[in-house]
């Protein structure tokens, strides 16, 4: 399994020979502009909440590549209206898929679409496939609902949302990160804008003093499962 960070809350995952983004927002993220986005592959585009920051460049993606958008019903009848294929889902559901298995889990966020319409509820994937198994918890708050995932899945990998104001922040992730029963996180959501800026050195040393692993990626690299 194949993990890159394109920005924000952007994520390209290879899983055997299937590409899947996660909440594309890269041609509008000044601090992503070495991404071009018609270059990027997609079977599957994954949505966690229909925020702006979110869904920038699933249309452009998902017309040009054929990608299947999976989301909640709202999110995916929202681009079905558009012509794009879709499968909805809705919290505590899974799904087979060719590269593995997908649950949408509770986020605590909002979620409207750039007009104001509803766009449904926020949430988060946990993602199995590969013999690997990663969290994806999307924009949220600490909850007590991540308690539940360690027990049907233990993780190999959490990306979690550590930029404050908006989401958790690093204290909240470091609980998040017990609460799943998982040591080994990847931050997002952060740094794109005056907001959500952090001190990296200061989240890093924050996870080792709990003997937990941070990364922050650059824009563009990637680690592998």
């Amino acid at each position: 399994m194949k993990i890159t960070f394109y920005g924000h809350a952007s994520l390209g995952i290879k899983i055997k020979d299937i590409n899947i983004l996660v909440d594309p927002f890269i041609s509008p993220n000044e601090k992503a502009s070495q991404i071009d986005i018609n270059t990027l592959k997609a079977d599957y585009i994954l949505v966690t909440h229909a925020h702006q920051d979110h869904i920038a460049d699933v249309e452009a993606i998902a017309k040009r590549t054929g990608a299947v958008v999976v989301s909640n019903y709202e999110i995916v009848n929202y681009f079905g209206a558009l012509g794009i294929d879709g499968h909805p889902m809705n919290h505590g559901g899974k799904w087979d898929f060719e590269f593995g298995t997908v649950k949408y889990v509770n986020a605590i966020h909002t979620s409207s679409f750039p007009d104001g319409s509803y766009g449904g509820q926020p949430g988060g994937f946990v993602i199995e496939g590969e013999h690997k198994n990663i969290y994806i918890a999307g924009d949220t708050a600490l909850t007590f609902d991540m308690k539940l995932i360690p027990l049907q899945t233990q993780l190999d990998l959490a990306i979690l949302p550590i930029g404050d104001n908006f989401t958790m922040g690093i204290n909240d992730a470091i609980i998040a990160s017990d609460f799943i029963a998982c040591d080994k996180i990847m931050g997002y959501h952060y740094d794109t804008f005056g907001y959500i800026e952090i001190d990296h050195e200061v989240a890093k040393r924050k996870f080792f003093e709990r003997d937990k692993d941070l990364m922050l990626l650059e824009i563009g690299d990637f680690i592998e499962l």
